[in-house]
């Protein structure tokens, strides 16, 4: 029998505690332009000039904040130097600082990596040596030349790691940052185009270019969403409207000291939204929500705008007790297990209604649902596993569009693997930095978690250790099921809080396979290390079987736990 397991933000800034984002790609189409722009350059739009400011703001802004400047006194030095109001100034100084807190954020982050990296290069390293040293005692020639090469290659690795780590602490005991510097490695422009740049393959126009296409303008819902650059909803369409602060002109100053503006203009015109997101925006906008407005001009001069709406993040609408819906990401699709609160799969209900997007029509069964009655599904997407780029992404917010509609259906919260693919885990092993690098695992996982989150649907990760395997041995025979519904299944009861036994059913199992692998390797022949390891393998299991039961929940789960050796004893017995 299973058992279960023990175990006041100011009005003029924007705040986003307790609200998600809620983001359109648009693109907007400038109406002819407003009066000659004394400050354009030769072939600018008074939008380029806004947005050239606005940039060398964010960058004189950059430089200064790593200074020790104030905020409140590079808004007063900013707006007489670049001519822009002071919200646009403001605006740019914000955006300054979030670079340089996320890049505070990054630097403990990338020291872990880069320690765990370096404890790996030692692990290597001390092998190598072994290696090399076994080589000189059996004085053969060509395995010491070949040892002299791994060891020199492992030595300048963990040179390379340490002396990156000293960087790195020597900038977090200084308070520096490392990524911010020349050559620029964040900021606009980025590092890439600055090396294409320096070996001559993009001109310097392409650079200024690239430094000088963006312009933001924060939301604020005391001032109707966005003050600087506006929505609006006219004649069956909506408009875009720009405020163009430095044409503005001084007028006189105030009982502070402080200038007086002129009404700056603004630059209108058509906002195209996507059919699916237009009703949404409109809703939002007349709700009063604030929003943010990023304008990016392409190489090809159009403008894409980036509408940022912040809305109040939906309650859960799922109840744990009626039981949970695991799901097991696998390169091509997903397994799901629908699991009442008892731990065993139950039958989908009747009128259960899996929807299928009218969109996916390029070929026939681009989406395939495979249903068993007694509690499993499978979503099968055969190109997920070799498209690419925007495809991709696509069919995974497809693929989490549907997981997210089933447990909703249902009233169930969802339980997925916590599955670690980050960049300390990547290592001089290229064929796991590329299968790392391109799992669609992680933006499976991710994508499944963002639309629960948006659509009320309660997530629960749990630990990845072994879930294959326990479906293998335990329920993949008993259900008549595939090894990944299996997996779904145990991936629900670790989300239940259900701990996995070793059964009587289990034990007849291994020792079944015992006496036959017995005959198997009972004549010398070919193999005898085999013979070995599989001895060596069933005297583990004899010891580990018997004191699994007793074991702690998080020991049961551990790497070297029985679930390992019986990993390793259905490979062997294939």
């Amino acid at each position: 029998m299973a058992k279960r397991s023990k175990g006041k933000a100011k009005n003029k800034q924007s705040s986003i505690s307790g609200g998600i984002k809620y983001t359109v790609c648009a693109e907007f189409f400038p109406d002819p332009l407003i009066a000659a722009d004394p400050k354009c350059r030769e072939g600018e739009t008074p939008v380029d000039t806004e947005a050239r400011l606005f940039d060398a703001c964010e960058r004189w802004a950059l430089n200064r904040l790593l200074e020790g400047k104030t905020r409140e006194g590079l808004k007063k030095r900013g707006q007489p130097l670049f001519g822009l109001n002071s919200r646009r100034v403001d605006d740019a100084i914000l955006k300054a600082q979030a670079l340089i807190d996320s890049q505070k954020e990054l630097l403990p982050l990338e020291m872990e990596e880069t320690q765990s990296k370096l404890a790996r290069a030692k692990k290597k390293l001390a092998h190598a040596e072994k290696d090399l040293k076994k080589a000189r005692q059996e004085n053969d020639s060509e395995s010491i030349a070949r040892a002299k090469r791994v060891v020199h290659s492992r030595r300048m690795r963990v040179g390379r790691l340490a002396g990156k780590l000293a960087i790195l602490m020597k900038h977090q005991a200084a308070g520096t940052i490392p990524n911010i510097g020349h050559p620029p490695k964040v900021g606009r422009g980025g590092r890439a185009l600055w090396k294409r740049v320096c070996t001559g393959q993009a001109t310097n126009k392409e650079w200024r270019a690239a430094r000088q296409n963006h312009l933001y303008a924060r939301g604020d819902k005391s001032k109707d969403g966005n003050p600087t650059i506006r929505i609006a909803f006219q004649d069956g369409e909506f408009r875009l409207a720009v405020t163009i602060s430095h044409l503005s002109e001084e007028k006189g100053v105030d009982k502070l000291g402080r200038p007086v503006m002129t009404r700056a203009p603004q630059v209108e015109g058509k906002l195209w939204i996507p059919e699916k997101q237009r009703l949404r925006v409109w809703e939002l906008l007349l709700s009063g929500a604030e929003y943010t407005v990023e304008l990016i001009k392409g190489v090809e001069g159009r403008y894409r705008a980036h509408i940022s709406f912040t809305v109040d993040a939906p309650s859960v609408t799922t109840n744990e007790n009626q039981g949970i819906l695991g799901v097991d990401t696998n390169p091509d699709g997903v397994a799901l297990a629908n699991v009442s609160y008892t731990g065993q799969p139950e039958a989908w209900p009747e009128g259960l209604r899996i929807p299928y997007p009218k969109a996916l029509h390029k070929f026939e069964g681009e989406l395939q649902i495979i249903v068993h009655p007694n509690g499993f599904l499978y979503l099968k997407v055969p190109e997920l596993a070799y498209s690419s780029g925007f495809r991709r992404t696509y069919l995974i917010g497809v693929l989490a569009m549907v997981v997210v509609e089933i447990a909703k259906s249902l009233g169930k919260p969802l339980a997925v693997e916590r599955l670690d693919f980050g960049k300390g885990r990547l290592d001089t092993n290229r064929r796991f930095n590329r299968m790392a690098a391109n799992f669609p695992f992680k933006k499976v996982i991710e994508a499944v978690i963002r639309k629960a989150f948006r659509e009320g649907v309660g997530v629960k990760l749990v630990w990845p250790a072994h879930t294959s395997t326990i479906g293998h041995w335990k329920y993949q025979q008993r259900y008549g099921v595939s090894v990944h519904h299996a997996a779904a299944l145990v991936i629900a009861r670790r989300a239940i809080g259900f701990r996995e036994r070793i059964t009587k059913e289990l034990r007849e199992k291994v020792l079944v396979l015992k006496k036959n692998l017995a005959k198997v390797y009972s004549q010398p022949k070919e193999g005898k290390g085999m013979i070995r390891k599989a001895r060596r393998l069933f005297k583990r299991l004899d010891g580990k079987i018997m004191a699994h039961n007793g074991l702690r929940s998080f020991k049961q789960e551990s790497f070297h736990s029985v679930w390992s050796d019986l990993k390793r004893l259905s490979w062997s017995s294939r």
